[in-house]
């Protein structure tokens, strides 16, 4: 059963990341753009934020919507960035100063006392209009590692320079794609989603 949904993103290389995980899972699913409004990340938590994001796209186009809300937590910082990942150096800053930012937070901390954590949150949300009653459910992922001394690898994006994956020795954004893809917070996450988007599928289908 083919499933159409918007993915609540502006961020670029969140949707590629989310279309190659969804398309090696779920081929059937149809990933629809989103250019509607950004709504204002206004919760506490990575939850509360992937469920406005999700209802707000839901609202404006009226479609199934998948939103996450992901970041790095960092064990010294008391799980700092965490929500504030994005934006940790600033509203206006890019990925290298916020990575930049962290990496001088923790200059006088050495190993293993640079633990870390990456966390994806996904939210689905399915409105009244394609399902009688509505639906929510949310799904959770983490990926355990530890923070590199500096930036190495030119792929993924975000934290995933300086982050070393449990077991690893190389840090996330020196693995290919499809490497990343196997094992991070926001595949562990989807793997959770699959069943309910499965579910959802089959009701929407009848």
């Amino acid at each position: 059963m083919s499933l159409e949904f918007v993915l609540a993103s502006h961020n670029a290389h969140k949707v590629r990341e989310f279309q190659r995980i969804i398309g090696e899972r779920m081929p059937q699913a149809v990933v629809l753009p989103y250019d509607g409004p950004e709504p204002v990340e206004e919760g506490v938590t990575f939850a509360e934020n992937a469920l406005i994001k999700a209802r707000a796209a839901a609202q404006h186009t009226g479609r199934i919507a998948l939103a996450d809300d992901s970041g790095i937590t960092v064990d010294v910082l008391g799980g700092a960035p965490g929500i504030f990942s994005a934006r940790w150096a600033g509203s206006a800053a890019g990925d290298e100063a916020n990575v930049r930012l962290l990496l001088d937070q923790l200059s006088d901390i050495r190993r293993p006392h640079r633990g870390a954590e990456f966390h994806c949150t996904i939210a689905l949300v399915v409105p009244e209009a394609v399902l009688a009653g509505g639906h929510e459910f949310v799904a959770e992922g983490r990926w355990r590692g530890t923070l590199a001394y500096e930036p190495r690898g030119s792929h993924g994006f975000g934290y995933d320079p300086i982050f070393e994956p449990d077991g690893l020795e190389v840090t996330a954004a020196e693995l290919r794609p499809e490497e990343k893809d196997a094992q991070s917070h926001r595949a562990r996450a989807f793997v959770e989603l699959l069943p309910e988007l499965e579910r959802v599928a089959a009701r929407v289908g009848r």
